[in-house]
């Protein structure tokens, strides 16, 4: 297992410290839940960005409805 280290100033250490306790977490699954969720958010951006840009190119739509029908649900 690696480890990584972090720098932080004092007001930053006692702000994550804080938070840890009031959670009830350690600091180490805080910070690895929050970048998983940061790298999460992003690629859901991307991955919208890309659907706008092929939507924008064909604007065509169908209603939920009309899908479910085609795929006989």
């Amino acid at each position: 297992m690696a480890t990584i280290s972090i720098r932080l100033n004092q007001q930053e250490e006692e702000f994550f410290k804080g938070y840890a306790e009031l959670t009830g977490e350690n600091l180490s699954t805080l910070f690895k839940e929050a970048l998983k969720k940061s790298i999460d958010d992003e690629y859901d951006l991307q991955v919208y960005k890309e659907a706008y840009k092929e939507y924008q190119q064909d604007p065509v739509t169908i209603s939920h409805a009309d899908f479910k029908k085609e795929l006989g649900l």
